[in-house]
């Protein structure tokens, strides 16, 4: 079992940055790809980045550019570096990990707000 608890949301202005953090516990050898949702009010969950264990990175259209996803294995902590941040980017994010080495458990957090605006 896999515990992710997210941290690092809150107001920014637009134009502004946010780094979120991402502190996984528990059997966190079972850990395989680490990823960030996001969800606003009335709209489905959807993918912003991920990153597989061996580094791989893929981000949403919307994100390129402006987030950056990374894992500090040997914390156990997986973050996403946002510059740039538009009000369309306010939501709540999400922590997502999938079980190694296959992805038949789907692990989240509670989520931290984002709200951008001025």
């Amino acid at each position: 079992q896999v515990q992710l608890v997210e941290s690092g949301g809150g107001l920014v202005q637009p134009g502004g940055s946010l780094r979120l953090s991402c502190a996984a516990s528990g059997n966190i050898f079972s850990i395989g790809t680490m990823a960030w949702y996001r969800q606003a009010p009335g709209q489905q969950r959807e993918l912003v980045a991920e990153i597989s264990r061996d580094g791989r990175t893929n981000y949403a259209d919307s994100v390129k550019g402006r987030f950056t996803i990374s894992r500090n294995g040997a914390r156990n902590m997986g973050y996403l570096q946002m510059i740039s941040l538009k009000p369309e980017d306010t939501a709540v994010y999400y922590c997502n990990a999938r079980s190694y080495p296959n992805d038949r458990d789907i692990y989240w957090g509670q989520g931290t707000q984002v709200t951008v605006s001025s």
